[in-house]
């Protein structure tokens, strides 16, 4: 098994030791995914690995499973995937997060490589995935009153011909035709054995994950074995998990942070995963009940995106016993520094911040939950164990530079075993992915202690509750409407979600259109529904850069400026502040409110509500 705390990381120094005191290859014997499950199951057979809850009701009977059933349940799966689809094959996936989306996901791993699915997509996306992997299974959800999962399941079996389906239901769900029951096809396969030979291991791709958008070639990330073993490592002693440690799961299963860092992660340490419901912090149920199932199953590590966190926080304790927590994870998306600070006062422990991609495996950097400054505001802590992250300037023509010096923003690079071998279509690799280096796109800096912070994207991603928005996808929707000439999509800053779309349209000589048509045309033509945007704004023209491109950074301004000068007027009754906006500063953006003297006494309300949003912001009297 891997040797995770021979020394506890708190800072660069301690890391530095980590690394120093043994070779990569020698703290990390497992070679394959499969290899983990082994290990624990051999060390603690009997400890649980997941608890499942379904409603969070407070008489719930959850599923549990161990350890030494987690591995039979993995290797059945392997075994019933090669049985199906041969050699190495590509196993897709639609399911919510399960005991037996768990079993597929490392099971087809270990059997071929997995496909993971949102899906939220829609058909024709999907599709365009199944095909662009070579996957030829497909594990769904059998028929539910709300998810709509089997009927694209049985829409894509008409589309791509030649597709297996796999159908996960409830035992005595009447069979279907040509449908092999998961449960069924599960108990005649040997769980002590693979029955096709070895696992996938080293550099084997294991899982092709989907990333940004849902309009031309699909880019598809390519993981291999050994670049998710390395991640979850860092992930593992980064976040100082231990085998008593009881963490809440909450990210979705198709998206890395469930799947590695909140995942093999914490399978790599033996812990006990407390799924909470297929939906996770989705479900109301859970959010309401969030503080009392954290003390009934006395969870220790809670998790989730900001934006649940923040629901969560507007839940009262009312008396449960919180005292097993001793720390919050979350990433995904910008921390709102009003967010942690809430957390603390609320729990008493820190909420620190964990920074990745699907191109890294999922992990680039922790601020590690042993250290004395964990929970740092704005900060995403230190590199991953045997990585190198650098912060780069930009040279001629957007090329990287020099590494910048300490404080100075630059885009972020990464380099490291875990990083990506690229996408599946190579042209995508182009500007990422270069001699084993990994260009986030993301803009950022370090302190004197070498700690990471975030200070915006050079890549103009939309993060919606971390749900990766590509604009394009709004942008090429909105140019197929008759009056719009040119569109430009754009986060602007929520409170709640981290980003909202907004939409800015530049309409052609004498047409007109109303916000109405706007919104229905793209409610009909853009798949993904966080994609929708929330407003429209029509413009005489949109901001051009000399080469002609349009100059994003000037609508985020704009965008920004119209929300908060809405803010002011909705919540303060303010119409007479002066709102600016500026890129730049350590979160990205800048937003400076001048409010009349007459309104001095109101500096400090005004204040606390910018401290909701993720950017720079002061408040003062002219």
């Amino acid at each position: 098994m891997a040797v995770l705390h021979d020394h506890t990381i708190q800072d660069m120094g301690s890391l530095v030791q980590f690394e120093e005191a043994m070779p990569l290859d020698q703290r990390l014997t497992e070679r394959s995914v499969l290899d983990v499950f082994i290990g624990v199951a051999t060390s603690q057979p009997t400890r649980t690995a997941i608890t499942m809850l379904m409603s969070g009701a407070p008489d719930e009977q959850p599923r549990r499973v161990n350890y030494a059933e987690l591995l039979g349940l993995i290797r059945r799966s392997a075994n019933l995937f090669a049985s199906v689809g041969g050699s190495r094959p590509g196993v897709a996936y639609m399911l919510p997060s399960l005991i037996e989306t768990h079993a597929t996901l490392w099971g087809a791993e270990t059997a071929g490589y997995a496909v993971p699915i949102n899906f939220l997509l829609q058909v024709e996306h999907i599709a365009a995935l199944l095909e662009a992997t070579g996957a030829r299974t497909l594990v769904a959800l059998g028929p539910h009153p709300v998810l709509d999962i089997w009927q694209k399941a049985l829409m894509l079996r008409e589309r791509l011909p030649g597709l297996t389906l796999i159908r996960v239901a409830p035992p005595g769900t009447p069979a279907e035709d040509g449908v092999i029951d998961f449960h069924t096809a599960l108990a005649m396969q040997p769980s002590d054995h693979l029955v096709f030979g070895e696992s996938g291991k080293d550099d084997d791709v294991a899982a092709y994950f989907h990333t940004g958008g849902t309009t031309g070639i699909p880019k598809l990330v390519a993981h291999t074995h050994r670049g998710q073993l390395t991640a979850a490592l860092g992930g593992a002693v980064m976040g100082n998990f231990q085998s008593s440690d009881v963490l809440t799961a909450t990210f979705p299963l198709f998206h890395v942070a469930g799947t590695i860092a909140c995942g093999l992660s914490g399978f790599m340490a033996g812990l006990e995963l407390l799924v909470m419901s297929p939906s996770g912090l989705r479900s109301p149920a859970m959010v309401q009940g969030f503080w009392r199932l954290v003390a009934h199953y006395k969870a220790t590590l809670v998790a989730g995106v900001p934006t649940s966190l923040g629901a969560v926080l507007d839940v009262p304790v009312d008396g449960a016993d919180i005292s097993s927590m001793r720390c919050g994870l979350t990433g995904a998306a910008l921390l709102p520094p009003a967010v942690a600070k809430r957390f603390r006062l609320v729990t008493g422990c820190n909420l620190v911040e964990v920074y990745g991609m699907t191109e890294s495996s999922g992990l680039i950097a922790y601020d590690p939950i042993a250290g004395d400054s964990a929970g740092t505001t704005g900060s995403v802590g230190w590199r991953l164990p045997y990585s190198r992250v650098e912060v780069r300037r930009f040279g001629p023509d957007m090329a990287l530079g020099d590494v910048c010096d300490t404080g100075e923003v630059g885009v972020i690079t990464v380099h490291g075993p875990h990083v990506s071998p690229g996408y599946l279509h190579t042209a995508q690799n182009v500007g990422v992915f270069e001699s084993g280096m990994l260009n986030t796109g993301d803009l950022g800096y370090t302190d004197e202690q070498g700690r990471i912070y975030i200070a915006g994207r050079s890549k103009d991603l939309i993060i919606r509750s971390g749900h990766n928005i590509d604009p394009v996808m709004i942008e090429n929707a909105m140019a197929e409407h008759p009056a719009v000439a040119h569109a430009a999509a754009v986060g602007t800053p929520d409170a709640y979600a981290g980003e909202l779309p907004v939409c800015f349209v530049a309409l052609r000589p004498g047409s007109t259109v109303s916000d109405a048509e706007l919104h229905a045309h793209a409610q009909e033509r853009i798949g993904e529904r966080p994609a929708w945007p929330k407003h429209f704004y029509v413009v005489e023209a949109l901001p051009m850069t000399s080469v002609g491109k349009i100059f994003k950074p000037e609508l985020r301004c704009t965008a920004a400026t119209r929300m908060v000068t809405q803010l002011l007027e909705v919540q303060f009754q303010f119409a007479d502040a002066h709102v600016h906006v500026s890129t730049g500063g350590p979160r990205g953006m800048r937003v400076s409110v001048s409010l009349p003297q007459s309104y001095s006494s109101a500096v400090d309300a005004v204040q606390q509500a910018l401290d909701a949003f993720v950017f720079e912001s002061h408040v003062h009297v002219r």
